[in-house]
């Protein structure tokens, strides 16, 4: 039998995720599966038995099953249905301060390295922590803006450097300081390019009739611990004018996470890159308007004077494109803008992870207290970033953070102190196999963070037995392949043990498996193999006959219940148990529930049918048919009788007057009536009972005929 592609058996994985906890459906059975592999794709709950002698020569019993119906059909242990599973590679403790002794890490994310192995359908799940040490190293950036407009920024701070220090030292002892600046792309329409204006851009402008030409990037200050350097940096600037509002910031905050050298970035150190503005940027596209065709390429373009050298070949980097480079390099940007274009800036925090934005008064005289403000927000939240996902995986967070509250979907920890871990758990599930020995492999880490837990991923999409397979196997009379318990045949052999070969004549053999010409092969419900049907499995029930014709489960049913419960189904039809009657079964003979408080059938106004009342009787009503408004009573049942005998003396033996009248009444004659209950009980009986108060009416009704000396009833 050949193998199906893989590929068609994934996609049943989310539609039966939820079936074979319904009761009545077996997803394993159903899904058809003809191989182990095959098998081990329709539900992570499904195995594969290949045990050789397993099930019956005029059955299919299905190999692929439920662990349980396997063993109760006798496979025993000989099944596949590996499991997904996890293995920790490297797990170094987390550290408590950041700084560690000369030569060793600092470890602020734990485990490091881990490895799934994962069945399709099948979820797996590992722990990881993360943690904000106490005094990490922070290098810090500082990118300004030196477009006319911040010229008096400029001035404020001049001893940035110094203040900023010593405010940055009450948070950590290694603090690191660089400083760089952009304005504009030098073309236009973006920067004044007229010849008059190569030098001196501000020429004619009186409020500064002095600056410097336009620039791209300019990187003035490595990363360092000197900030008088820092401070004499600053003093140096001078700023410049360019055309239009929008500033070409984000070219410089691409180079500034890209040229990591260049910059000084460290590999164990928390790295902010302040931006200051107060205006909007440019971004990708904008660059058409000066001819600028060509897409940012997200590499290094410094030279060795440390400027940025494709400022007028390439057009502005985009926001996703500056997003993959801060999270590549672990930079965490602080956007220090204005009022009037926070908003902005705060829009593109929810498109580039790690940034945050911070308000800057117009002459930046707030810069250290917002730095200081945007680093305690920055360390007191976690989140975690993935990268490399592979297509066909699924993962699912749940964060557990300080207040020890589970949340899941959530892979962010917000309102943390500096020391506190935060947890997360994650589900991790395959959703198809991507192929034989494919093996994919995807990071976790938290933005701004270095470090990070690499996941490698194998796929446990292959069976153990496959690799026992027996070529031209005796067990498939040497025409076959045996594997995993099936024969495999070979082109031109056919049957489960590869016993027939086909030819010429192997239609007319197939007649011999239907039930009729023109009917299908073993009523389309089994499978011919050497001129006998072998009967499917139905998770409804089972399918027998020698032409596959029957089943026990096609059967009338009562409430939706097969023969109603109270009988077999057999071939279509149902087998009533003792006690029940009807094409489901749901009539009962037993006419004990039909008898009435007096022992007579339904009152004896109606007929007993599958054990309830059926009343006959007009105007009867009631389980029993026990009520009757309109129906006679006992007197008036032997009313013409009595009057008779009254009319004519003798008893009704001796009164063929009335003996027609009285053929179904029992009378008995007394010579007096008293009433007291005791002698009315003596003398006073029939078939059917009179009550005391109904003698006494017909005495009173015959008084007003006649007076004889001799009274009548009616027992």
């Amino acid at each position: 039998m050949p193998r199906a592609a893989a590929p068609l058996y994934a996609c049943l994985l989310g539609l039966c995720a939820l079936v074979p906890s319904l009761p009545g459906l077996n997803i394993c059975t159903s899904g058809s599966a003809t191989s182990c592999e095959e098998c081990l794709l329709i539900h992570p709950k499904c195995a594969w038995c290949f045990k050789e002698d397993f099930g019956s020569l005029r059955s299919l019993t299905s190999r692929c099953d439920l662990k349980a119906n396997l063993a109760r059909n006798g496979c025993g242990g000989e099944f596949e249905s590996p499991a997904s599973s996890i293995q920790v590679l490297r797990s170094l403790p987390l550290s408590s301060k950041g700084s560690s002794p000369a030569g060793s890490d600092v470890i602020q994310m734990t485990p490091q390295k881990i490895a799934l192995t994962l069945r399709p359908g099948d979820k797996t799940t590992f722990q990881l922590q993360v943690r904000q040490v106490e005094d990490y190293p922070v290098d810090l950036y500082y990118l300004m803006d030196l477009s006319l407009s911040m010229k008096d920024d400029l001035d404020n701070i001049r001893n940035l450097g110094t203040k900023l220090a010593e405010e940055m030292r009450k948070l950590t002892s290694n603090f690191r300081l660089g400083f760089g600046s952009f304005v504009d792309k030098n073309i236009s329409p973006f920067s004044y390019t007229a010849p008059r204006y190569q030098t001196n851009p501000c020429i004619g402008y009186k409020l500064f009739p002095n600056c410097v030409p336009s620039f791209g990037f300019r990187h003035l200050l490595p990363l360092t611990d000197r900030v008088d350097s820092f401070n004499e940096e600053v003093r140096k600037q001078r700023v410049s004018r360019n055309r239009d509002a929008p500033e070409g910031g984000f070219d410089a905050v691409l180079q500034a996470a890209v040229c990591k050298e260049k910059i000084g970035w460290r590999k164990d150190a928390l790295h902010l890159l302040v931006f200051t503005t107060d205006d909007v940027p440019h971004i990708a596209l904008d660059g058409k308007l000066g001819g600028l065709v060509q897409p940012h390429d997200g590499q290094c373009h410094l030279n060795e004077a440390n400027e940025y050298t494709v400022s007028n070949q390439m057009d502005y980097p985009s926001l996703a494109l500056l997003g993959e480079k801060l999270a590549e390099n672990n930079i965490n940007l602080i956007f220090a803008v204005t009022k009037s274009h926070y908003m902005l800036y705060k829009n593109f925090t929810a498109l580039i992870p790690g940034t945050t934005v911070e308000i800057l008064h117009g002459d930046s005289k707030n810069i250290i207290q917002l730095i200081i403000n945007a680093y305690n927000s920055i360390r007191s939240k976690v989140e975690v970033s993935v990268w490399d996902q592979p297509e066909d995986l699924n993962l699912f967070f749940t964060a557990t953070c300080q207040d020890g509250v589970s949340y899941p979907g959530q892979r962010k920890c917000e309102g943390l102190k500096i020391g506190d871990t935060a947890s997360f758990e994650v589900s991790a599930e395959a959703r198809s196999c991507p192929g034989r020995h494919a093996e994919h492999a995807f990071t976790l880490r938290p933005v701004g963070f270095r470090d990070s837990l690499e996941v490698g991923v194998t796929y446990s999409c292959e069976c153990g037995c496959s690799a026992r397979l027996e070529a031209d196997s005796a067990r498939c009379s040497g025409n076959g392949t045996y594997v995993c318990g099936l024969c495999e045949c070979n082109p031109g052999h056919l049957g489960t043990r590869c016993e027939c070969q086909e030819g010429e004549s192997q239609s007319g053999y197939q007649n011999l498996c239907r039930e009729a010409e023109g009917k299908p092969l073993c009523s389309g419900r089994g499978e011919c193999s050497c001129n006998q049907c072998s009967c499917f499995e139905s998770e409804f029930g089972k399918i027998y006959g020698s032409f596959c014709q029957c089943d026990n489960f096609s059967c009338a049913r009562n409430k939706g219940v097969l023969c109603s419960g109270h009988g077999e189904c057999h071939c279509g039809e149902c087998k009533c148990h003792a006690g029940y009657i009807g094409d489901n079964c749901n009539c009962s003979t037993d006419i004990s529930t039909c008898l009435a408080k007096d022992g007579q059938v339904c009152s004896d106004r109606g007929h007993c049918v599958c054990g309830q009342c059926q009343c006959t009787e007009p105007g009867a009503f009631g389980d029993m048919c026990e009520k009757c408004p309109t129906c006679p009573d006992a007197c008036s049942t032997k009313r013409d009788c009595v009057e008779c005998l009254l009319l004519h003396s003798g008893g009704p033996a001796e009164n063929q007057t009335c003996h027609n009248v009285c053929k179904d009444e029992v009378i008995t004659w007394v010579d007096t009536i008293g009433f007291q209950p005791s002698v009315q009980k003596a003398h006073l009986h029939a078939h059917r009972g009179f009550h005391l108060q109904q003698v006494q009416q017909i005495l009173q009704w015959h008084r007003g005929l006649t007076a004889p000396s001799r009274r009548a009833r009616g027992g």
